[in-house]
């Protein structure tokens, strides 16, 4: 990733402008162009499912209706009394007469027989006796070895439904062997509940699955039953063993109707699952349509083609556009060039009005003012020469002044004049605090230190005492802070808090450490200020109201709240409290920057 970023670096101007445009041109039509892809295949899918939906619906009330049938038909014929008096007689081996079997034809087995003829779905309703001593009357009382003759008499336990089984009642009268038969076998009681016969009543496969039987392309299904056998049209191409296998082990647990998308490799295959609790298995239906999944897929394809083509004309045709857009700036960097080389008479011609002419005028006024610098040079030099002489005489006139206040001191304890020694010593302390060149910030005890000398010259004025008191930990005291930071705040209480009372008042500060913070209170005790002032003074200082002006104008304090913020961060400051007519406290919140170095 980095190597390809390198060269898109080193790429040209004009070449870095078509990638991005394309890019940003291809880039949301391909996402909309898959996302449209994507919706087009999922409504196939999902128009598929709804139509095996719909089917698989429209299979299962016919399945119900065909096994109603078969189910109501058995029912009628056990219900037949006269039916059940012939075969429980014929078990007893009684004797029945030529009259009484002509009239049992003519009334029961030919109602019988209407009542099968009469309906459409049924292959037929037989019965078997359970001896070879009955009247054969077909189509619907057969003797036992009839039975035996059947494909489902072989199955260990063929009570119940059995499928997919031929007609062998004949041997030589052969009913269609062809067509698939499913059939629900029943046993005959008598009252003393002795099995007398057999009832068995059949369709065709065809008729109870006609979605298995029916020749719709891509349509296939099956059903299978629960002990493990599934049965379909063997007259169809049979499906791959392992897709069908595949199915089987898809089949739901529950008792609804399930319809979903399966895909396998190159099968694209919408699967319906009907349970039949009647018949002890499920109805399967199989719709292919890989087809056309795989036609949205071929359309995708060739949009990909076109959308290629697309992008390599369109790189080609904006790559010409931008090299015309950008033929001016070409022309411009052709003349730095020559700059660097050091030809500064160069003019950059045909400036036009747009982003690229503006440049190019720029860059002539910056020639044209690099000259006027270049001639101005030697006369820098010289104003450097005396910057230099000038700096010399101040040191000299502050070694001056220090040497003076020095003389002073001496000549007033000469005098034993104490208190105007102390004044002179006071005094040039404060000046060298002054006058000291700090590039960054002090320590709070050398502020301490300054405000301790500004307080004894203070005094001096007053006819009344203005106490400090100071309560800061040691580890506040190795703290840094802007330099003259402190001065101002003490100044303020000083001239705006004590200086009206004209009477004895107390300068108390604190400092308090919170975790990495620290704390320094200046309260005085002086006039205080109203909610008001309070509220003015702080809108003041945050620059919400203007501090220009005379004094107590808040220009002092702001100006200590904007070096903080400066030097530490819009985390740190200066808050203030007051109360009138009691005190005034202003909040000096800084970092602590020397807690490692402590402990």
């Amino acid at each position: 990733m980095r190597k390809l970023l390198d060269l898109f670096r080193n790429q040209k101007l004009n070449i870095k402008f078509t990638f991005i445009i394309v890019l940003f041109i291809i880039v949301p039509l391909g996402i909309l162009a898959s996302y449209l892809f994507y919706v087009m295949e999922k409504n196939v899918i999902d128009e598929n499912v709804s139509y095996m939906e719909y089917t698989m619906r429209r299979n299962q009330e016919y399945t119900v209706s065909k096994i109603d049938s078969i189910n109501m038909s058995t029912q009628f014929f056990l219900s037949d009394e006269s039916l059940a008096d012939i075969l429980a007689r014929s078990q007893r081996n009684e004797e029945i007469t030529v009259e009484e079997w002509l009239e049992f034809k003519n009334d029961e087995v030919s109602s019988l027989e209407r009542l099968v003829n009469n309906n459409p779905v049924l292959y037929g309703v037989r019965v078997y006796s359970e001896n070879n001593h009955v009247q054969e009357m077909m189509p619907i009382l057969y003797q036992n070895e009839r039975l035996h003759k059947q494909e489902w008499a072989y199955n260990e336990d063929y009570l119940g439904w059995n499928y997919d089984y031929t007609d062998n009642l004949f041997s030589k009268y052969n009913l269609n062997q062809e067509r698939k038969l499913i059939g629900l076998i029943t046993f005959i009681f008598n009252d003393n509940n002795e099995k007398i016969g057999t009832i068995e009543a059949a369709m065709t496969m065809e008729t109870m699955f006609p979605s298995i039987y029916e020749s719709i392309e891509d349509e296939w299904g099956f059903f299978y039953s629960e002990d493990g056998e599934y049965y379909l049209d063997e007259n169809k191409e049979t499906p791959d063993l392992a897709i069908l296998q595949e199915i089987i082990a898809r089949l739901p647990a529950g008792k609804e109707i399930v319809t979903e998308y399966y895909a396998s490799g190159n099968q694209k295959l919408v699967l319906s699952f009907m349970p039949i609790n009647e018949l002890d298995g499920t109805l399967v239906c199989v719709k292919n349509i890989a087809d056309s999944v795989k036609n949205v897929q071929n359309i995708q394809t060739v949009f990909v083609l076109a959308m290629g083509a697309l992008t390599v004309l369109l790189a080609f045709v904006i790559n010409r556009v931008v090299q015309r857009l950008l033929k001016q700036f070409y022309e411009i960097l052709r003349s730095i060039r020559k700059v660097q080389k050091g030809d500064l008479d160069v003019v950059i011609e045909n400036c036009g009005k747009d982003e690229m002419g503006e440049l190019g005028n720029q860059i002539n006024k910056m020639l044209r003012r690099i000259k006027e610098l270049m001639e101005d040079n030697l006369k820098r030099e010289m104003l450097v020469k005396n910057s230099e002489i000038r700096a010399l005489q101040n040191q000299i006139n502050a070694h001056f002044i220090y040497n003076v206040l020095e003389s002073i001191k001496m000549m007033a304890e000469i005098e034993e004049e104490y208190e105007i020694s102390d004044a002179v010593t006071s005094l040039g302390k404060l000046l060298r605090y002054s006058m000291k060149w700090v590039s960054g910030n002090v320590r709070v005890s050398e502020e301490l230190e300054y405000i301790k000398n500004y307080m004894a010259l203070i005094n001096l004025r007053f006819d009344y005492e203005i106490y400090l008191s100071l309560n800061i930990p040691d580890l506040i005291l190795k703290q840094e802070i802007p330099k003259m930071s402190l001065q101002p705040i003490i100044e303020n209480a000083i001239y705006h808090g004590i200086e009206e009372m004209a009477e004895d008042s107390n300068i108390y500060m604190k400092g308090i450490i919170e975790e990495d913070e620290c704390l320094i209170e200046i309260t005085d005790m002086g006039k205080g200020m109203s909610e008001e002032d309070v509220e003015k003074l702080r809108m003041k200082i945050a620059g919400e109201l203007d501090s220009n002006g005379g004094s107590g104008n808040g220009i002092g304090l702001k100006n200590v709240q904007d070096r903080i913020h400066i030097a530490f961060g819009e985390k740190y400051g200066i808050e203030i409290a007051s109360m009138l007519g009691c005190y005034t406290k202003i909040i000096v919140r800084i970092p602590i920057t020397h807690r490692a170095k402590e402990e």
